[in-house]
């Protein structure tokens, strides 16, 4: 079987499980459920932003995971796509053509790079010689490749300074028939530290004039070299993408608390909630428990004003979906199957048991890689 194969036949299975097709799936169960509406509204805003400033908008296709969602992205003018995996791109190249993977290559997984090079146009990560070094006599067909810069992220990348490692690795790869130069990639990670939209602002226009500045130093020999930004908070808040020739944001189409914590979205642009039974109601402690744990949530969380850790806001169900998040209430704690509910005395006939509330999640591309068994569409 080949990695094609496997790979669509995996996420086949994932993503079957969460199809509705006669109208009877109900929730019993931990189960992602994603409002389109929302999604297809935040797809239409960020389009427009890369359009207005004649930015290529290849999307990051992480946060969602699926062949359907990523259907949605097609009227709004996108053909290319960014993936976190090799997998992943085997997945999405069903349907996809033109792909970066934005995540370091690994130097192990070369075959399933010359499985997709041969019928689809690939770029890869390059931020070491090391793995240039390893890969680059095994390729049997073209790929493109960036070199990662680091802006101020400190997680994987050049420093912007070490023209040595760039050019060693432009140096070993300019003979190689296999292997074009795309240009310089980073992911401004370090913009969701952020607490106001002028630090966001800010990151973007240092990373922005960091990769401008490597970007005319190497053009006198690669003439048709391109900078790629992505991350969610900057694309989201900057308005002037003047050096910017592409842009990779992902977790936009669904965002969460922690984009709402820094203000890059509001809670009526969160499109994703975790729908949880209750399964327990403690009066004498003001708490809830329900199914819907670190399994299903992440362990992800943020800190709130008064020191708690806060694993996700709590909403209730109407019509079918949530309403605006309860003031003071929260999920105070996570085991692997076990969510606790911090609930305001005030609030605490609001809960019954058997009830379905929804979580809205502090990080959806982990929430939803969690779920990717058990999601609906509303």
């Amino acid at each position: 079987m080949t990695y094609l194969t496997k790979a669509f036949k995996q996420y086949f299975i994932l993503y079957l499980c969460h199809t509705d097709i006669y109208g009877i799936m109900q929730i019993d169960r931990p189960t992602l459920v994603i409002d389109k509406q929302k999604c297809l509204r935040n797809i239409e805003r960020m389009a427009r932003k890369a359009s207005q400033n004649n930015t290529l908008f290849r999307p990051h296709f992480k946060t969602h995971q699926s062949l359907e969602i990523g259907e949605w992205f097609r009227p709004f003018g996108v053909t290319s796509i960014t993936v976190s995996s090799l997998d992943m791109a085997l997945y999405f190249s069903k349907n996809w053509s033109d792909i970066t993977v934005a995540f370091p290559v690994n130097s192990l997984e070369v075959d399933k790079i010359n499985l997709l090079t041969q019928t689809n146009r690939l770029n890869i990560l390059f931020e070491n010689f090391e793995s240039v070094q390893i890969i680059k006599d095994k390729l049997i067909y073209p790929v493109g490749f960036f070199i990662e810069i680091d802006t101020g992220a400190c997680r994987s990348g050049i420093a912007p300074n070490q023209y040595d490692k760039i050019d060693a690795i432009l140096n070993l790869t300019k003979s190689n028939a296999n292997l074009t130069f795309k240009g310089f990639l980073t992911h401004a990670g370090h913009s969701y530290a952020c607490k106001s939209h002028d630090e966001i602002k800010a990151v973007h226009t240092s990373s922005v004039d960091i990769m401008d500045e490597l970007k005319v130093e190497y053009l006198s020999v690669y003439d048709d070299i391109i900078i790629s930004v992505g991350d969610t908070p900057t694309c989201t808040r900057a308005e002037d993408f003047f050096a910017v020739d592409e842009m990779r944001p992902g977790n936009f189409i669904f965002n969460d608390i922690m984009q709402k914590e820094i203000s890059t979205c509001t809670f009526d642009d969160i499109a994703v909630a975790v729908a949880c039974p209750v399964v327990a109601k403690h009066e004498d402690r003001n708490e809830v428990v329900i199914f819907g744990g670190g399994v299903h949530l992440s362990k992800d969380h943020l800190i709130q004003a008064d020191g708690a850790k806060s694993f996700g806001k709590v909403s209730l169900a109407e019509n079918g979906k949530w309403t605006c998040p309860l003031v003071n209430t929260y999920v105070k704690s996570l085991s692997q199957e076990h969510g606790v509910i911090s609930v305001d005395p005030a609030k605490m006939n609001l809960f019954n048991i058997g009830d379905i509330i929804y979580i809205l999640p502090i990080h959806s591309c982990i929430a939803m890689n969690l779920m990717r068994t058990n999601w609906k569409v509303l």
